[in-house]
Order: C-alpha cells, then sequence, then structure tokens
C-alpha cells in the first residue's frame, strides 16, 4: 500500500505539471520515477520487480497497436507505411548502425542500439501532431504513416533481440513449437474469439467483457511466452485477429484503463533504474548523443517528405516531432540488458539519451511554430476528419436505424454504428453492414468509436431511458454534436427537449399518417381529399403539440387545451369541406 501511494502520488503530481509544460506525459512519469527510485530519493528501493510487473502495459499496448491495424487503414496508408515509414526506420538505423558499429566494434549490439533508438514515441507525436493541427493534414498523415510502420516493427525487433542473446536458455522450446503456437493463434483467433465474445456479451455482464478481454490478451502472451516468443508477440497478433471485430470498440475501451495505469507504472519503473549518476558523470556525452539523435531523425524524415511532395516547413515541422526516441526503446533496452546482449551501463546510456530527446522535442516544436507562426505565416489546414473517422454516429442499429444507414451508404456518407445485441450484430452484418456492439450510454465507448470528431449522431434506441441517458452525456460533455432523436410518444418528445435537443422524430407518426391516409382512401375519399386531410392533421397535431409542451406542469389548463384542440381539429375540417363546395 504504502509504495502504491508513493507512484500515484508521484504520477499525480509530476504528469499533470509536464502536461502543462507540453512536454508530455511519458516524460512526467520518467522524471516522477527518477525523483521516488534508488538515484534521488529513494522511496522505493526494488525497481526492477515493479519494472517486471508493469511490462504488462507494454502487452496491453501492443494489443491495442494491433486492433487499430484494419486492412482498409493499412491499405490507404500503404505507401506513407512502405515507403516513408519504412525509408525512415532502415535510413536512421543504418546510419546510427554504421557509427555504432566503428564505436562499439560489437556489430550485434550496434545494430540492436541503432533499431531502438530508431523508434520514434507514438504517444509523444500523436499529441503534438494533434495540438499543432498536423494530424489530419497530408505531411501529418506521412508521420503517421511513420509512426504506424514502426509499430509493426516493434515486434520483429523484439524477435531479432532475442535470436542475437549472448546466452540463450538451454530449455528454450524447439522453433517448430514456436511456429505450432503461432499457428494455433491464429486458428484460435479465426474461429473462436468472436464466438466466445458473443457468448460473454450475451450471458456475462459489463465486468465480465472486462475479464473476457484481459483474459484473452493475457492468455495469449502467456501461451507464446511459454513458446519461447515474446508475450508482446501474442498480445499483438491477438489484436490484429480482432482489428475487423465487431467487438473492437468494446475491448478498446475495456483495455484503455488497464494500459494506461500499467504503461505509466512502467515508466515510472525505467525512471527509477534511470542511472542519474551516469548523468552527471557523462552530461556532454548523453546531451550531445540526444541533440545528435534528434538531428539526424528530423534530417531523414525531412528528406523523405520533401521527396514525397511535401514543402520543407511542413518536412521540418514534422520531423521534429517525431525526432525523439521512443517508448519501445526502453523495451527493447531492458530485453537486451537481461538477455546479456549489451552492458547495463550501455543500456543506461541508450535509455538517457532517449529521456533527454524527449525533452528536447516539445521546446523544438514550439520554437518551430512560434517561428513560422510570426515571420512565414504558414498555410493553415482545416479541421476535415479523416476518412477513418465518420462524422455520423447510429446508436441502436434495428430497422429504425438501418433506414438512416442504407441513405447514408448510397450517398458515400461513413458512419460508425452502435448495437448492444450480439447477435443482432452478427445478423446485420451478413448483409454487409458494420456495426460494433456497445453500450452506447458509456462515455468512454463514445470516445473510443469517434465522438470527439463525430459532427451528427442518431439516437434509435429501444430503450427510452438508454436514449435519454445518451441524449445527456452528449450534451454535456459534446455539445457541438448536433442529435437526432427517436422518441416513442411525445411525453418522450417533451424529455428530449429539456434537453435542448431538437430534431426529434416521432417514430409512428409518418407510417400512422400514411395508414390514415390509406383508411380514407378506402372508405371512400379521393386521393387528393384524403392528401389534404392528413395534411391539415399533421399541421394541427404540430401546434397542439408545442402548445402542450408549454404547458407542462399545469393539468388542468393541459386538459382544457387538450379538448379545445379535439373541437379545433373538427372545425379545421369543416372549413375544409366548406371551401372544397365553395
Amino acid at each position: 500500500m504504502q509504495s502504491a501511494v508513493i507512484f500515484l502520488g508521484a504520477a499525480v503530481i509530476a504528469v499533470p505539471v509536464f502536461k502543462k509544460l507540453k512536454l508530455g506525459a511519458i516524460l512526467g512519469y520518467l522524471v516522477a520515477g527518477a525523483l521516488i527510485g534508488p538515484s534521488v530519493f529513494n522511496l522505493v528501493s526494488d525497481p526492477d520487480t515493479i519494472l517486471h510487473f508493469a511490462e504488462l502495459g507494454v502487452v496491453l499496448l501492443l494489443f491495442l497497436i494491433g486492433i487499430e491495424l484494419e486492412p482498409e487503414k493499412l491499405w490507404r496508408l500503404r505507401g506513407a507505411v512502405l515507403v516513408t515509414g519504412g525509408g525512415q526506420l532502415l535510413a536512421s538505423a543504418g546510419l546510427m548502425a554504421a557509427l555504432f558499429w566503428y564505436w562499439l566494434d560489437a556489430w550485434p549490439v550496434a545494430l540492436v542500439v541503432a533499431l531502438a533508438l530508431a523508434l520514434s514515441s507514438t504517444a509523444f507525436a500523436i499529441q503534438l501532431m494533434t495540438e499543432h493541427r498536423m494530424l489530419r493534414s497530408p505531411p501529418g498523415q506521412q508521420g503517421f504513416g511513420i509512426l504506424l510502420m514502426q509499430d509493426l516493427a516493434v515486434i520483429p525487433i523484439l524477435l531479432l533481440v532475442e535470436a542475437l542473446a549472448a546466452s540463450p536458455a538451454s530449455n528454450a522450446p524447439a522453433w517448430y513449437v514456436s511456429v505450432a503456437a503461432i499457428a494455433c493463434v491464429l486458428l484460435m483467433g479465426r474461429f473462436l474469439l468472436n464466438p466466445f465474445l458473443r457468448l460473454m456479451a450475451r450471458y456475462g455482464s459489463a465486468e465480465i467483457m472486462t475479464a473476457s478481454a484481459l483474459l484473452i490478451v493475457m492468455a495469449t502472451a502467456l501461451g507464446m511466452q511459454a513458446a519461447g516468443l515474446s508475450m508482446g508477440m501474442g498480445a499483438f497478433i491477438a489484436g490484429v485477429l480482432l482489428a475487423n471485430s465487431s467487438f473492437r470498440h468494446q475491448l478498446e475501451t475495456e483495455i484503455e484503463p488497464f494500459k494506461g495505469l500499467l504503461l505509466g507504472l512502467f515508466f515510472i519503473a525505467i525512471g527509477m533504474n534511470l542511472d542519474l549518476g551516469l548523468l552527471a558523470r557523462q552530461p556532454l556525452l548523453i546531451v550531445g548523443a540526444a541533440i545528435a539523435l534528434v538531428a539526424l531523425k528530423t534530417m531523414v524524415i525531412w528528406a523523405l517528405l520533401r521527396l514525397s511532395g511535401q514543402s520543407s516547413r511542413d518536412a521540418l515541422h514534422v520531423g521534429l516531432m517525431l525526432s525523439q526516441g521512443g517508448e519501445f526503446a526502453f523495451v527493447v533496452m531492458t530485453q537486451a540488458a537481461g538477455s546479456s546482449l549489451i552492458a547495463p551501463e550501455l543500456a543506461n546510456q541508450v535509455s538517457l539519451v532517449v529521456g533527454v530527446s524527449m525533452a528536447l522535442t516539445a521546446p523544438l516544436v514550439i520554437l518551430h511554430s512560434q517561428f513560422f507562426s510570426t515571420r512565414n505565416c504558414p498555410r493553415v489546414y482545416d479541421n476535415a476528419r479523416d476518412q477513418e473517422e465518420p462524422a455520423v454516429i447510429i446508436a441502436g442499429f434495428g430497422r429504425f436505424g438501418q433506414i438512416t444507414a442504407r441513405i447514408l451508404t448510397a450517398n458515400g456518407i461513413a458512419f460508425t454504428a452502435l448495437d448492444n445485441n450480439a447477435e443482432h450484430i452478427e445478423f446485420v452484418k451478413k448483409f454487409g453492414n458494420r456495426v460494433f456492439y456497445g453500450d452506447a450510454a458509456r462515455l468512454d465507448l463514445l470516445r473510443t468509436a469517434g465522438i470527439d470528431h463525430a459532427r451528427v449522431m442518431l439516437l434509435a434506441l429501444d430503450n427510452e431511458a438508454t436514449s435519454l441517458r445518451v441524449a445527456e452525456l452528449v450534451r454535456e460533455h459534446y455539445p457541438q454534436v448536433r442529435l437526432v432523436v427517436r422518441a416513442h410518444n411525445r411525453f418522450s418528445v417533451s424529455l428530449f427537449r429539456k434537453l435542448g435537443v431538437q430534431a426529434v422524430v416521432r417514430e409512428l407518426l409518418p407510417g400512422s399518417l400514411a395508414a390514415a391516409e390509406l383508411v380514407l382512401q378506402e372508405y371512400g375519399f379521393a386521393e387528393e381529399g384524403a392528401q389534404r386531410m392528413v395534411s391539415i392533421f399533421k399541421r394541427h397535431d404540430e401546434e397542439t403539440l408545442e402548445k402542450s409542451l408549454e404547458l407542462q406542469g399545469d393539468m388542468e389548463a393541459l386538459i382544457d387545451h387538450t379538448r379545445y384542440s379535439r373541437e379545433h381539429l373538427a372545425a379545421l375540417f369543416e372549413q375544409d369541406r366548406a371551401e372544397i363546395t365553395r
């Protein structure tokens, strides 16, 4: 308990301060860990044990990276991923490997260190690009492709570290065991994961869905570890297999809090293991190497973006944002030192270089932005959303919601649909619809589904109480999102109006009016006369509804108005018949 309080207190103090200074949460965790670790205050004296447990955060992060790798996204960004991303990784790692080989005279060590430093911080860079409104721009998408390629390269790099380890375990499983484990995971993911999740969604609860998500990640990770591979690879494969699953958004939502806490704990543990005495003894070497790293990666990314047709200013801007070392460098160094591939002192030096490069990146980006905003007037990109983040969210994908979905699809308008009936989801997917499992009344799930970027949300839920909760959440947290709501009756309209929702559709009214028109025609009215009567009734009903909403709370006045409206409607019909007679 004491250690937990220390960790939480350090994070709560350090992270907001560093985010306020625009230096990023990761650097805040590292500094918090360094302060409470053996190098400074020594509040927690066993960082290795904490680091071993906190590696679960990296496992969960790799799962979430895998679940984001939808085939459509990869195909759309194939140029940025393969050409720009692959070129950055090969060029940066190649140049650094040549320098380290000359310095260290050991090519395996030089290669591993170079590959670790070639990786940028996805969390850090995405945050910077979002703050500077670059992420949705053409150069920002190129930068995102570089980060995506680096994320894809993490697993091969970790496997390379295992292969190059100086003293592999004598009881390590044979290679065919590892191959069989991968094949087993692929088959189970293809045929068992979605049926398992459907079963949990049907008979379980919210807590059971959370447990199911954690079970999938950890069981796959442990299975891969038992087969001689890394836990991270198992989690990554599990994520990729679920990238197109109907339960994707729900799984992301369930895993995210655990990933955030454990990953923060991992960075704190890394900070506790940083040798600040080494930084004090070799400040020129550490700081100089960090500056050289930032300069080299900036130049490489700048050159590649220029070749892809971006302006020099934008290429430099993105290059600076991606110039730091990344969080996976800590993972690679921890694994390499643990397997005796590199010396602990070298691993500490590399970790310190990565930390200092993170500290340098944000100030450099801010200086660059200030320079161009005051002197060169850079091009301003609009806030148009990316294709992968639809502008419309449909909550409830029954017959009511599907009508809107069909019209949107026919017009090429992308949408994200949510429904909490797993069997229903599987049925409508057979017809080519894309709908995800999830409870729209959960704010965290709405965020995962992309409500931050949505313009319109249709509430087509059967449960009126749930619709009201969703409407209240959206109006409170996302007032810019325009709501269109399905209401069951006149009283429902008043409840939604109290929340400030104006676009309310009474679900039975259009069909009821059409039925009334047909009844009048079958009774003997001419088609034109029947249409006119229905039109009069509709206009009168809307006026009556508005007046009723004004009288809510005054029952006597409401009863009197209802009696008057009936007489008024009869008078309107009589007046219409008189006009036709004349």
